[in-house]
């Protein structure tokens, strides 16, 4: 054992850190040390999609929800990649799909985080587009966090026409409409 090795982890205030000498260092005189920090980290990247993927992006920017289909099973990918994870062929015809879906799974957001994120507590969704084979990803809004359901049908909320990009963030989020649901069985594999 070395004295950088871990034995455990114990809750704060059970554990003391040793006295640290600043004797040497007149200015530190009487100052308490820090310690502990937080600090907000942020990781800046760029993104170079495929054509597939830029398809779909140029299509938000247009209120389009752009997906592509498999030559094989015919199901339907968004975004689409360029090839069907499944059987490994390329997706070239692309398919227009509509503005409706349903919540295939949803979890309960009680942490906020960014400075785009809804109030908490607020309900993190997996839709399923009507059409697609996989579901996306969005914030259910419109509605309590405690009514949000599986099945439950929803639709997208558009930014404004002039702010619309080349991003998921041209959809602020999905709200439900006024639709059965459908069965929590028809969703399964689909996440």
């Amino acid at each position: 054992m070395t004295d950088t090795d871990i034995y455990g982890v114990l809750p704060e205030g059970l554990w003391s850190q040793p006295e640290i000498d600043l004797s040497s260092i007149p200015e530190l005189d009487g100052i308490e040390p820090i310690q502990r920090i937080r600090q907000p980290a942020s990781i800046v990247y760029d993104f170079i999609p495929g054509l597939a993927t830029t398809r779909f992006l140029r299509g938000l920017a247009q209120k389009k929800l752009l997906g592509e289909k498999c030559p094989d099973s015919g199901d339907v990918y968004v975004p689409p990649r360029g090839v069907s994870p499944v059987a490994g062929l390329p997706t070239t015809e692309q398919v227009e799909l509509p503005h409706k879906g349903s919540v295939a799974s949803f979890c309960v957001v009680h942490i906020g985080f960014g400075t785009n994120a809804p109030p908490t507590p607020f309900c993190s969704a997996l839709i399923l587009l009507d059409g697609a084979s996989v579901s996306v990803y969005g914030p259910i809004q419109e509605i309590e966090h405690d009514k949000v359901r599986i099945g439950m049908r929803v639709e997208p909320v558009w930014v404004d026409d002039a702010d619309l990009s080349t991003s998921f963030e041209s959809i602020k989020w999905w709200r439900p409409i006024d639709e059965p649901d459908v069965p929590a069985e028809s969703l399964k594999g689909h996440m």
